[in-house]
């Protein structure tokens, strides 16, 4: 079955967690719907990400522990692994992405692939900006991007 649940944070506002009893699936800002097959509820897992979420905006946890599965193509999936390996506090241009997954020239491919996914801030995708070091989109808006890397700079 699939759960969603929120929590507010002083740090970016509410916060949503989609998952079953074994993995999240996604994360909603205050402003996204909740996915038409997920039912309002907690269960132990979307807790404990919250919980995370929340020590992470905190300054309390620099890495999760938390098992994924974002839905997307294999393409897709490359590249939210790679971001998953982006540190905390570092930045990464779409470019060196994809160079790193071995598609030099797909840093637009790999720009699509960062702003579909669909577990921002478990996946870092904020991590990843410009090659000349300018925030360039964000599912969560460009405001949501520059504090989350605001965060991480100030507690690295």
């Amino acid at each position: 079955m699939v759960r969603y649940c929120y929590r507010g944070t002083a740090q970016i506002g509410r916060i949503g967690v989609v998952g079953t009893h074994k993995a999240v699936t996604r994360l909603l800002f205050e402003e996204d719907t909740p996915p038409a097959d997920a039912e309002p509820g907690e269960c132990p897992l979307l807790r404990e990400a919250l919980r995370q979420i929340t020590a992470y905006l905190e300054g309390r946890l620099r890495c999760f522990d938390l098992p994924l599965a974002p839905e997307g193509t294999p393409f897709m999936r490359r590249v939210w692994k790679r971001v998953l390996e982006v540190p905390y506090g570092t930045t990464a241009s779409y470019g060196q992405i994809a160079r790193a997954i071995g598609r030099p020239g797909a840093a637009r491919a790999v720009g699509m692939a960062n702003g579909a996914n669909p577990i921002p801030i478990l996946i870092p995708c904020h991590r990843i900006i410009g090659a000349d070091g300018t925030l360039i989109g964000y599912g969560g808006g460009l405001s949501r991007k520059a504090r989350l890397l605001e965060i991480e700079r100030s507690l690295f």
